[in-house]
């Protein structure tokens, strides 16, 4: 079993927890926003998600969550003001 962790960022950039699987992202958008994860900096995209319109938003990934084998790297934080990610 992992142990299951939480950072919270409020732009874009790394979370610099290393290898990890997200599990939940938790946002506030000031509006109709978008976030882009990638592995590492310059990596492959894992998710890219919109958030439709201000307030808060969760998504909850199904099964192991994604994974990526570097570091999460927050690409892409348009209109969202804060972000935390849910990790193990």
């Amino acid at each position: 079993m992992n142990d299951v962790k939480a950072k919270r960022v409020t732009g874009a950039g790394s979370l610099a927890v290393g290898p990890a699987r997200i599990r939940t992202l938790h946002g506030v958008s000031s509006g109709a926003g978008r976030v882009t994860i990638t592995d590492g900096d310059g990596g492959t995209t894992v998710l890219d998600v919109d958030s439709h319109g201000a307030g808060t938003f969760t998504l909850e990934i199904p099964d192991a969550g994604i994974r990526c084998s570097t570091d999460v790297f927050i690409a892409t934080a348009t209109n969202v003001t804060a972000l935390t990610v849910i990790y193990s």
